[in-house]
C-alpha cells in the first residue's frame, strides 16, 4: 500500500474506507438476475427484436461482457471520494513581533562629545547612532518606528518591518534638526499616537534623552497618562556624561551640569506609570547594556514550529474519471 501511494505521489487518504466501493460495481455484475415470469402487457411490432435484446442483457453472468472502461472510471471515482492527500513543503508561520516606537532626543546638548566610541572622542547623537544600529538588527520580527524630538517632535519613519529604512533616516538625523528644545510630552503623544492606531496588543515606546522638558505644548506626566491609557509601555532611557566637552587642544574641560541636567524622577515616573522601565546610562557600554536589557524584557517573537500543509491530490483523479466515464459512454453507443 505505502508503494503504491509513493507511486501515486500521495502519502495519504482522508476517507479511506471509500476505496471499498471500488467492488461493488463486480459484486453487482455478478448477483443472480431476477425471475420474472409476467406476460408483456402491451405488443408492438418490434417486440420480438426487444425480447431478444433483453434476453442477451439477462443472460447469465459470465456470458456478459463486463465494461473494464467504466469500471476504472468508477475506482478512480471512488479514489477521488477518498481525498488523496501529499505533504507540502515546510510553511513556518509568519513572525508576530511588537510594535515599537523609538524616540531619540535630537536637542542643542545632544551635541556634546563627552562619549567614546572606538577609542575616540564622540557626540552623543554619534553614540546613539551606533548603539541603535546593532539594536535593530536584532529586533528581527518587530515593527519599528523613528521619532525625533526637539522643539516639536516629528515622525521620521511610520512603523514598519523594513529596519534598513529606520536605520538610513537616524543616520542622517543631526543635532538641533527638530529645534534646540526638549519636547518630551510632544514626543510621547505622537507615538502614543501612531501606536494606538495599529491592532497589535505588544506596544512600546522606547525613550532616550539627555535632558528636560522645556519645550512643547503637552507635559510629560499628562502623556504618559495618555499613553498607559491606550495601553502603550514606555521604557525611558537618561543619556549623558559629565558634562565635559573637548576643547580645541584636546583637553576635557568641564562644561557644568551633569545629572542634573537630566529629569531622572521625571523620566523614571513616566516609565513606572505605563509598566515600562526607567535607565541611566553614561556612557556607550551601558547604553548598550540597557537595549540588551530592553531585549530581555520586550523578546522577540520568535517563528513558530514549520507546518507542513495538506494539498488535496482529489482533482486529478476525478478528472480521469469523468474521461473515462464520458469515454465508455461514447463507446457504448457508438456500439449500439
Amino acid at each position: 500500500m505505502s508503494e503504491l501511494l509513493h507511486w501515486l505521489a500521495v502519502d495519504h487518504f482522508a476517507w479511506p474506507w471509500w476505496l471499498l466501493a471500488g467492488v461493488l460495481p463486480w459484486l453487482v455484475r455478478w448477483l443472480p438476475p431476477s425471475n420474472d415470469h409476467q406476460q408483456p402487457a402491451l405488443r408492438v411490432p418490434w417486440a420480438a427484436r426487444v425480447q431478444q435484446v433483453a434476453a442477451g442483457s439477462a443472460g447469465p453472468a459470465h456470458a456478459r461482457k463486463f465494461p473494464w472502461l467504466a469500471w476504472v472510471a468508477w475506482c478512480l471515482l471512488c479514489i477521488a471520494t477518498a481525498r488523496p492527500q501529499q505533504l507540502g513543503p515546510p510553511v513556518a508561520p509568519p513572525q508576530a513581533g511588537r510594535d515599537v516606537m523609538l524616540a531619540v532626543d535630537l536637542s542643542g546638548s545632544m551635541g556634546e562629545q563627552d562619549m567614546t566610541l572606538g577609542g575616540q572622542a564622540v557626540d552623543r547623537l554619534t553614540a546613539i547612532k551606533a548603539v541603535l544600529a546593532d539594536f535593530l538588527e536584532r529586533r528581527e520580527g518587530d515593527r519599528i518606528g523613528l521619532i525625533v524630538f526637539g522643539d516639536r517632535a516629528f515622525a521620521l519613519t511610520p512603523l514598519t518591518t523594513d529596519h534598513a529604512s529606520v536605520r538610513q533616516q537616524l543616520q542622517a538625523s543631526v543635532v538641533g534638526l527638530a529645534g534646540r528644545g526638549t519636547a518630551i510630552g510632544d514626543a510621547i503623544a505622537l507615538a502614543t499616537k501612531r501606536l494606538q492606531q495599529q491592532a497589535n496588543p505588544q506596544k512600546v515606546l522606547i525613550l532616550l534623552t539627555d535632558g528636560v522638558n522645556t519645550a512643547g505644548t503637552l507635559e510629560p506626566q499628562k502623556a504618559a497618562q495618555i499613553a498607559k491609557d491606550a495601553g502603550v509601555r514606555i521604557h525611558t532611557i537618561a543619556f549623558g556624561g559629565d558634562g565635559n566637552a573637548l576643547s580645541m587642544f584636546g583637553f576635557r574641560l568641564p562644561m557644568g551640569g551633569g545629572d542634573d541636567d537630566v529629569d531622572e524622577a521625571g523620566l523614571a515616573r513616566i516609565a513606572s506609570l505605563t509598566g515600562g522601565k526607567f535607565f541611566r546610562a553614561r556612557d556607550t557600554t551601558q547604553l548598550a547594556g540597557i537595549y540588551a536589557e530592553i531585549d530581555k524584557l520586550e523578546p522577540v517573537q520568535r517563528q513558530g514550529q514549520a507546518v507542513r500543509p495538506m494539498i488535496e491530490q482529489y482533482p486529478w483523479p476525478l478528472a480521469a474519471a469523468l474521461t473515462l466515464g464520458l469515454c465508455a459512454l461514447l463507446l457504448r453507443r457508438y456500439r449500439a
